[in-house]
């Protein structure tokens, strides 16, 4: 991979903002991919600072092997899931973590690379897969599972409308053939939409189908729920968690934990006494989700649906 990559990283003076990190500190970005936040954090801890870096992409771990460990030798890599926060930290003696991030979306160079499916631009494999040695890719969830199966993923991942019609499409269609491409689904979906006069939407006919297969690949939003509570226990008191989400469903999971440790008791209203015994573990630092500015719009069309929200470890 050449040394210059395209990633432009998102909301990244709000994370340094928010994060406040300090010379010395213990950083743990969970998902580094290129490193964008990474070395503006590196940055700020460096030399007497760590970072462990974790992300399940090996491409993007060789290229910041190659190309920011030589530059921050107090920087760790390690290829898992952020789901695997707690053991990964553990395996690697890092805890008390002052500051933790997690941005939850694609990289523009993994969208960019035909090859890994991510994107109908290009006539790639219907892949899909951020670690590319899990089993399950695009390609056979769209050939294998029922229509029912199709439809709820379409319809709950991807808030698509015409969820129903498409996998009846596909089951159809993959009867003769099965799907190997990426330009194969997707001229399928802008078929559909054309019969029904959709075809000026906004953004492209398989945008959202696409969308649903990805987070269905990787099981993106049941990794979310693994992650926030190990997150939780690795910060240190006044340590800050920022999460950087792209779809309502994912900023959904974040704002509904954020909420619950924020309090203390959490029985039913009408329990007289409280059994729960939940005590509250946190602050909320952004009442409401930190939105990409104008400029970084138009700098970076993919800011507009990313959401930032932040919260402090309570402690002392």
């Amino acid at each position: 991979m050449s040394k210059e990559v395209k990633h432009k990283s998102v909301l990244l003076q709000e994370i340094i903002q928010y994060l406040k990190p300090e010379r010395g500190q213990v950083f743990i970005d969970a998902t580094i991919g290129f490193g964008g936040h990474a070395e503006a954090l590196l940055e700020k801890i460096s030399p007497s600072g760590k970072m462990l870096g974790i992300d399940q992409d090996s491409e993007a771990l060789d290229w910041l092997g190659a190309n920011l460990m030589p530059k921050h030798p107090n920087l760790l890599l390690k290829k898992a899931n952020f789901s695997e926060i707690e053991l990964v930290a553990g395996e690697s003696g890092v805890q008390n973590a002052n500051g933790i991030l997690a941005d939850i979306g694609v990289s523009s160079v993994q969208l960019d690379k035909t090859e890994r499916g991510f994107s109908f631009k290009g006539n790639g494999p219907l892949d899909m897969r951020m670690d590319k040695t899990r089993d399950l890719t695009a390609e056979k969830v769209v050939n294998t599972y029922s229509e029912t199966d199709l439809t709820d993923i379409f319809s709950k991942y991807g808030e698509e409308r015409l969820s129903k019609t498409i996998s009846r499409e596909i089951v159809a269609k993959r009867a003769k053939k099965p799907f190997k491409t990426t330009l194969e689904l997707a001229s399928l979906i802008e078929g559909i939409y054309g019969k029904y006069g959709l075809k000026s939407a906004k953004i492209h006919p398989a945008t959202r189908v696409f969308q649903a297969l990805r987070i269905e690949v990787n099981d993106e939003l049941g990794s979310l729920q693994k992650f926030l509570p190990q997150a939780l226990d690795l910060l240190a008191p006044q340590g800050r968690l920022a999460v950087i989400s792209f779809h309502s469903l994912e900023d959904r999971i974040v704002k509904d934990f954020f909420q619950k440790e924020a309090k203390g008791c959490i029985c039913p209203s009408e329990y007289p006494v409280c059994k729960c015994e939940h005590e509250k573990r946190l602050k909320i630092i952004t009442k409401k989700p930190v939105l990409a500015n104008e400029r970084e719009i138009t700098n970076n069309p993919r800011a507009r649906s990313a959401k930032l929200r932040v919260i402090e470890k309570l402690g002392n």
